[in-house]
């Protein structure tokens, strides 16, 4: 099937939506999730009402779902919590047919998934270490494509196979014939290698590949420590890719190096990690790159993939990139050449005082446009929320270092400000070319890093207790405990799951029947034997600290520490560097029961604006809730109850003249309640 609607969205050579009434690519167009739609507008949205909904019935508590849904030629299609894909009729919502790559059996823990590349015939969707292709018509895997249907994403690294943990939680873009491809790997050691790939959409076949970690007479090889190509992880595409195919340029923007939070193995300021590249789609070479944290020690990779947008600068049109980050900064750069359109200070910042450590000696800081979070936590931010968690929560601050971002992670504690699940994040930002208005929700949610010296006694603590706690005890919300795993899992699952790894988690292969010492550990809370601590030093991947958890700093009654709001929506003028408004968004609704309204919560997943005015989203935690906004001044103008958080980017499309706006609303994150449903808003008939 090789659908005209579904190429000149692809190829469109603005990059702007035509007469095209479909969402054919993740993000739409440009990764700017705008929609020239104007039948739903600010005089008729109140009017929105539940067109249809879709339940996938295989939620399960714990779990997530964040499919930007794919709509082409009356067909969506996206990913259920326990990861089959599935096609559905965009206008009533019924299943047409379902792929399960777990047959015969379901996967037993949670995925994050973001959705599937459409191209002509085939639906591409990855799940594990797997890259698959499915016939679009029917869902079964295209024979041709690699082995099967699906080919290795842990191959060509250059690395054993065997000892990768490779996975893709944001679908791939298309150019021409290619699939090019982020992953997601883990964040501790061992690592494996962010490289940025290509792939022949028909045999599977590996076209072209970009050495995030540089490899010897590279550029960007000096810039870590010798050996780091071999051994090191991470800068990785995590968050998607976006494509300019007039240009016949791929942007992407990369996460931190491996170990995230000590660096004493890869000195230097680590490109290609925590960059915006730019890539020749053709060849996979590098065009340009900007680097927006040197030497990153503090998890703050690039939260969401490149906004193609169109700025005016200096009076004429400028074709940019707009880079959101977790830091709550924007940066705006020349599309064709990487020059920032408005000032960067490069500033002193304080060096680490762990032994081994060197952090580099100045960072970045835009001047324009100004951070639209908060990016300090200081005692006058101290939650007034009741006296005693007022007091709770500053003799705990008083214990740690908070002297704003890139203050050095250390043995005493350091506070991250916003946090590593905030400001912007991986829902990304939605951006309108006729205000050029860029508009992203924001988390306010501080974090604690502690280091400690890292355990060479224990197999468990020498590899699993940086995420999971010395004790099993966990770092809710982002590491569940593992105290009475065992009454969840058998211990052949766990030796699996411990000896393939998933996702940000390595695999632990290469520990051989030393795996079992670990599901030891997991089970009885007991090390069943001794670590040499010699040859535990002697580990190219050993290191002298480790954190001890990722800590969300929270008061006693489990809410935020600061003074509200803990998450906002904030529309930035990308033409001036001036951020137009900014508002609460979300709410605790047993908070709000009792007066206290409008705090914001956490919120995950984007905005869609339409040229019809509107700014459409989900995304907050606790209260369920799927938004519209007058996108010129963020007044709040209908709004509708979700079966679950819509952790999602919403779509809007057009079939047969009526307009739908849908979201995928999977919940799961931070404790909020899962779900596992789709639903699609329209006018009435």
């Amino acid at each position: 099937m090789n659908s005209p609607k579904l190429l000149a969205g692809v190829l469109c050579a603005s990059l702007a939506w035509a007469v095209d009434t479909d969402w054919p690519v993740n993000g739409g167009p440009g990764n700017i999730r705008y929609s020239p739609l104007t039948q739903i507008n600010r005089e008729n949205v109140k009017q929105l009402a539940v067109a249809w909904t879709y339940d996938s019935g295989d939620a399960f508590p714990g779990s997530e779902m964040q499919s930007n849904p794919i709509v082409v030629d009356g067909t969506l299609y996206a990913t259920t919590p326990k990861m089959r894909v599935i096609a559905l009729d965009a206008t009533t919502g019924r299943e047409i047919w379902s792929f399960n790559p777990n047959e015969p059996t379901d996967p037993k823990r949670r995925y994050r998934h973001r959705g599937v590349t459409v191209y002509r015939d085939r639906v591409f969707f990855t799940y594990r270490n797997c890259l698959w292709a499915l016939n679009r018509g029917s869902g079964k895997p295209m024979m041709s494509f690699g082995k099967n249907g699906r080919i290795d994403l842990r191959e060509g690294l250059g690395r054993p196979a065997e000892r990768m943990t490779v996975s893709a939680s944001s679908p791939g873009v298309i150019y021409e014939d290619m699939i090019i491809l982020g992953s997601t790997v883990p964040e501790t050691l061992p690592g494996t290698p962010g490289h940025i790939r290509a792939f022949d959409v028909n045999t599977g076949e590996m076209r072209w590949i970009f050495h995030t970690i540089p490899h010897p007479g590279e550029f960007g090889y000096e810039t870590w420590s010798k050996t780091s190509y071999e051994i090191s992880g991470g800068a990785n595409a995590w968050a998607g890719l976006s494509i300019d195919p007039k240009l016949g340029m791929v942007f992407a923007a990369t996460g931190s190096g491996s170990f995230d939070f000590y660096g004493s193995n890869r000195i230097g300021d680590n490109l290609f990690a925590d960059c915006v590249l730019a890539l020749d789609a053709k060849t996979g070479k590098r065009i340009w790159h900007f680097q927006g944290v040197r030497h990153d020690v503090w998890d703050l990779d690039f939260p969401a993939a490149p906004s193609l947008v169109t700025v005016t600068h200096n009076g004429r049109k400028v074709e940019a990139v707009a880079q959101i980050t977790k830091t709550g900064y924007v940066f705006v750069l020349d599309r064709r050449t990487g020059e920032p359109l408005f000032p960067i200070e490069y500033r002193k910042v304080p060096a680490s005082r762990l032994e081994g450590e060197k952090l580099s000696e100045v960072q970045p800081y835009p001047v324009k446009p100004p951070p639209f979070t908060r990016q300090t936590f200081t005692e006058d931010m101290v939650t007034d929320r009741t006296p005693e968690a007022h007091a709770a929560v500053l003799a705990r601050l008083k214990t740690v270092d908070s002297n704003g971002i890139f203050t050095p992670p250390s043995l005493r504690g350091t506070v991250l400000m916003p946090g590593t699940d905030g400001g912007g994040e991986w829902g990304g930002a939605a951006f309108d070319p006729q205000s050029g208005l860029l508009f992203v929700n924001s988390n306010e949610q501080p974090w604690i890093i502690r280091m400690v010296n890292h355990e060479t006694k224990s197999l468990y603590r020498n590899n699993c207790a940086s995420c999971h706690g010395s004790n099993r005890e966990g770092a809710p919300p982002t590491f569940p405990s593992l105290v009475d795993i065992g009454k969840k899992r058998s211990r052949e699952d766990l030796i699996k799951f411990v000896r393939e790894g998933s996702g940000r988690m390595p695999a632990f292969d290469y520990l051989e029947k030393n795996v079992d010492e670990i599901v030891d550990f997991l089970l009885t809370g007991k090390d069943s034997g001794v670590v040499d601590e010699a040859a535990a030093k002697a580990d190219p991947n050993w290191q002298k600290y480790r954190n001890e958890g990722y800590i969300l700093f929270r008061d006693p009654d489990n809410y935020p520490p600061i003074k509200p709001p803990w998450g906002t929506l904030n529309a930035i003028d990308l033409n001036k560097g001036e951020i137009r408004w900014t508002i609460p968004f979300g709410e605790y609704p047993e908070l709000a029961a009792k007066g206290m309204t409008n705090t914001g919560t956490d919120n995950y997943g984007g905005p869609v604006v339409t040229q019809s005015g509107l700014l459409f989203i989900g995304a907050t935690s606790f209260d369920n809730k799927f938004h519209a906004y007058d996108k010129a001044t963020g007044q709040l103008l209908w709004e509708a109850k979700l079966p679950a958080a819509g952790n999602a980017t919403p779509s809007v499309y057009e079939i047969n003249g009526r307009e739908y706006v849908v979201i995928v609303c999977g919940g799961g994150k931070n404790e909020a309640k899962s779900g596992g449903s789709i639903v699609a808003f329209a006018l009435p008939n």
